[in-house]
């Protein structure tokens, strides 16, 4: 494997990077769906008319993501910024663990549970301090605020960007996720042919998408961190 500095990288991530850490799941066994409807808690319906009971479920996630660090996977991957030009983490999750980890280019398919949007516009999003939102707090449009997170049934407006940045890559890491959820799985269409893919889970995913991939079946804090190590170890050969 041929690597530069120059090499585009880009790391796809989902709910297995951010269980590391201790951030409940939704879709595992014991998951967040198995004590909750998503039509009750997950929905721009619920929104209208179980409003508390929305904010309730995502101030109880807001407090329980404070209490929690970036592993040793998101910091393997914030890592990788320090060797190449061009690293971008495109995820799944709502918590902002890259973040804080030290990853600086980050595109969030499904919202961020650090913000709250607008009710009128998607687009028009403040920070939230603390964990705690009021049911009655309204954006500086007049518009009630709601948690900054792509309901189940909305569209997913970061998915285009998401896709021309896959586009790009040279290598493409997936880190923790089924490939089960649509349409971000989808993403793996848009690798490009020669470019070089590597999966990083402990479970069985679908592998069906992608012809050029290696899978390294291991929890992404252990795998990641090992991956990384290999490809910095690349670099160095071709330097």
């Amino acid at each position: 494997m041929k690597l530069t500095a120059q090499s585009r990288i880009v790391v796809f991530t989902g709910a297995g990077v951010s269980a590391d850490s201790g951030i409940s799941t939704f879709r595992d066994s014991d998951g967040l769906w198995c004590n909750h409807r998503i039509e009750e808690v997950c929905t721009a319906e619920a929104m209208v008319y179980n409003r508390k009971g929305v904010i309730d479920f995502y101030n109880e996630r807001r407090r329980e993501l404070l209490t929690k660090e970036p592993n040793p996977a998101h910091l393997a991957i914030a890592k990788l910024e320090q060797y190449f030009d061009q690293v971008q983490v495109i995820t799944q999750n709502v918590d902002d663990l890259h973040e804080r980890a030290g990853s600086t280019h980050i595109t969030h398919l499904h919202g961020e549970l650090r913000k709250l949007r607008s009710s009128r516009d998607e687009s028009a999003t403040v920070p939230i301090e603390g964990w705690r939102q009021d049911y009655d707090t309204r954006h500086p449009d007049g518009s009630l605020l709601r948690p900054f997170i792509v309901f189940f049934g909305e569209g997913v407006p970061m998915l285009e960007q998401a896709i021309r940045i896959t586009e790009q890559a040279d290598i493409f890491i997936v880190v923790g996720t089924s490939l089960k959820v649509y349409p971000a799985a989808s993403l793996l269409q848009y690798v490009r042919p020669e470019a070089q893919v590597f999966l990083v889970d402990p479970g069985n995913p679908d592998l069906s998408a992608s012809r050029n991939i290696v899978f390294i079946k291991k929890r992404a804090a252990i795998g990641v961190p090992e991956l990384v190590d290999q490809l910095l170890d690349a670099l160095k050969t071709t330097d």
